[in-house]
């Protein structure tokens, strides 16, 4: 995924801020399959007829995750929301019933997470990335999303969260 001109404030402590390598929309979350289920629920992409490059931009961050604790500060997608939307819903229950993943029967919400609040963080400063969340105006900041993207984990996770194992161009 292109963002142009993504800038983040800096982050309050407790505040993991992904690298532009990290930044995708996720359309399904495999969780914990085996690298085999994953390369299985994969060989589907060329089949989903939604999938297309979407140009598009978002609004503001906003937390996602557990009401009390969110975990996740994410760019929520405006322009563009009805393409991701289309695109989640075709491809999110094939591919994580290829993986031998449960279902996942929410809503399609296309965002990009940009930080995640680490797991030891207080309250105190839980309520600080909230407000820092908040305070982040991504209204008008334009993507290109050109691709898919099989992901797992980096090695080194220190520079970065994630590692692409496959990727279609749409």
């Amino acid at each position: 995924m292109q963002v142009v001109g993504l800038r983040l404030p800096e982050a309050p402590r407790r505040v993991r801020v992904f690298a532009a390598s990290d930044l995708h929309v996720t359309l399904g979350f495999l969780g914990a399959v085996q690298e085999a289920e994953a390369r299985q629920a994969w060989e589907q992409i060329p089949s989903f007829a939604s999938f297309r490059s979407v140009t598009g931009s978002f609004e503001g961050v906003k937390p996602l995750g557990h009401p009390r604790k969110p975990s996740a500060l994410a760019a929520i997608v405006d322009e563009g929301r009805q393409e991701m939307s289309e695109m989640i819903v075709e491809a999110r229950g094939p591919l994580l019933a290829a993986a031998g993943a449960p279902p996942d029967d929410r809503a399609p919400l296309p965002h990009m997470t940009v930080a995640r609040v680490q797991r030891r963080a207080k309250s105190a400063e839980r309520r600080e990335a909230l407000r820092w969340a908040e305070g982040i105006d991504l209204r008008g900041i334009p993507f290109t999303a050109a691709s898919v993207a099989l992901y797992t984990w980096a090695t080194d996770r220190q520079e970065r969260l994630f590692r692409i194992v496959e990727q279609h161009s749409l």
